[in-house]
């Protein structure tokens, strides 16, 4: 079992562009409602009018846990790690890690920065650290 995410037609923009050290969502546009994960399909109004937009890669820390132990390639490698909730600064929540911040450091709205790590199946995964830091992701 790995962790490399399925790339498909649908979700290819979203990775090529992580791949390029940028961060999308989708956007409806019939409700102007940005949403994440990327969907064909807008989850508030049901529209399929949704398009890929830049987001700004500022989030704040709404939940998350420290896990100390995963048995699942590649976590069990990375351990500890931080598993964790953003609010994005455009409005959606994003599932993913904080990344070079000391656990004692985690506090619940801390801002936070996207940065990118590249696993070793040359997938680039969004994950987050503090601003001005310089991640070791």
């Amino acid at each position: 079992m790995t962790a490399t995410p399925d790339i498909d037609a649908f979700t290819r923009p979203y990775w090529d562009a992580a791949a390029e050290g940028r961060l999308l969502l989708r956007r409806c546009r019939a409700c102007t409602r940005p949403h994440h994960y990327p969907r064909e399909f807008c989850p508030h109004c049901w529209s399929e009018d949704v398009d890929w937009e830049p987001a700004s890669g500022r989030a704040t820390l709404y939940t998350w846990s420290v896990v100390h132990r995963n048995d699942l390639p590649p976590f069990g490698e990375r351990v500890p790690y931080v598993a964790a909730v953003v609010d994005l600064a455009e409005g959606p929540r994003m599932m993913t890690q904080v990344v070079d911040v000391p656990e004692d450091d985690l506090r619940a709205d801390m801002a936070l920065e996207v940065v990118f790590r590249t696993g070793d199946d040359g997938v680039a995964v969004p994950v987050f650290t503090a601003p001005g830091r310089t991640a070791g992701a």
